[in-house]
């Protein structure tokens, strides 16, 4: 299995931070955000990664991580995404250095407590499909700005961006695992509303074949980039585990 790290956008829910620098490269206690995304791939068994970014701050990953070997990478791999086109638009970037493994993508600005290790390795033995990563938020208005799994007892119904009435109290994180299947729908997406290609879109085209799983963690979660304040809650919770 293969990890892909996606860490470009424009990430102006963090202006006036992000005006002078990618989001992923703000730090979180110690150290910048993106290293959190490969201290958790790896720990999880991945490495092998590709880093997909964009923008002008672009170069700064390699001067960061350099070849990954220092962080417990064997291969670390960059793409370029032009624009910002959405999470499904990065993640086609990926498919040659893919070349139809199984995939592990998450967004760089995620940080978990709980391991990854056993999802991955849930997916692993998964035969076919996908595999995405729930945890329970309690504020409905939270809720409202994440993406829902709409559930029957432990299985994944359907998935709702940003829904006014949250099908369930369960959200998806930024870590998605795939099989082949990926790379031969997304180039059947379509852009949504705002323009980009949506992961949600890929999640339901798992979910309406029946081949959706899910795990949910227990531990934190964060988006860092949702907000000022979740950037803040995240880094928080960092310093007042490592330090």
């Amino acid at each position: 299995m293969k990890g892909v790290i996606l860490a470009g956008g424009t990430g102006t829910r963090l202006h006036p931070l992000t005006r002078i620098t990618n989001k992923h490269l703000l730090p979180l206690y110690d150290r910048p955000m993106v290293t959190y995304a490969v201290e958790a791939l790896v720990a999880a068994g991945l490495t092998e990664l590709m880093l997909v970014t964009g923008g002008t701050h672009a170069g700064e990953f390699f001067r960061l991580l350099g070849n990954g070997h220092d962080y417990g990478i064997d291969r670390l791999l960059y793409a370029y995404q032009e624009e910002a086109g959405g999470i499904a638009d990065a993640l086609g970037l990926a498919e040659r250095f893919v070349d139809r493994d199984k995939v592990c993508v998450m967004l760089a600005d995620n940080v978990f407590e709980d391991s990854l290790e056993p999802i991955a390795a849930n997916f692993a033995s998964q035969a076919k499909g996908a595999r995405v990563v729930l945890t329970e938020v309690d504020e409905d208005e939270h809720l409202r700005h994440l993406g829902v799994a709409a559930l029957e007892g432990s299985r994944v119904t359907g998935i709702v961006e940003k829904p006014e009435s949250p099908p369930s109290r369960f959200a998806v994180t930024g870590v998605y695992f795939y099989d082949d299947q990926v790379w031969d729908m997304l180039p059947t997406l379509t852009p949504s509303a705002r323009g980009e290609l949506e992961i949600t879109d890929v999640n339901n085209w798992y979910v309406d074949r029946g081949e959706m799983e899910a795990d949910v963690v227990t531990g934190f979660w964060g988006d860092a980039g949702e907000s000022i304040d979740a950037y803040y809650e995240v880094n928080d919770f960092v310093r007042r585990m490592r330090g």
